[in-house]
């Protein structure tokens, strides 16, 4: 397939989720989609999105969510270096899951 064709597919999917019209639908969709085993990956890579976030330490993240040190390192470089210009990062500030839990 060529480079072109993929972008095209890649685009297809994107616009195919935007379109879904509850998170019933989206949670069913992704459950065609994907195998148990590759949403638990995603679900683990978020969460480590989140956290990172919060300015949790790697420590930290690896207990709340079994994610080895490689995948930690892998979704901080993802969102710092070869990401799409912090929008995760905005995604989170915007759903208030990005701000530290208090500590009292």
């Amino acid at each position: 397939m060529a480079k072109t064709e993929r972008r095209e597919r890649s685009l297809a999917l994107y616009e195919t989720i935007l379109k879904l019209k509850d998170l019933d639908e989206c949670c069913r969709f992704f459950d065609d989609l994907c195998t148990p085993t590759e949403l638990r990956s995603m679900e683990q890579r978020f969460d480590v999105a989140v956290y990172l976030q919060q300015g949790l330490v790697y420590l930290d993240i690896l207990e709340k969510t079994g994610a080895s040190s490689a995948t930690i390192s892998r979704v901080r470089r993802s969102m710092l270096d070869n990401g799409a210009g912090g929008v995760m990062q905005d995604v989170i500030l915007r759903e208030g899951l990005g701000t530290p839990p208090d500590k009292t």
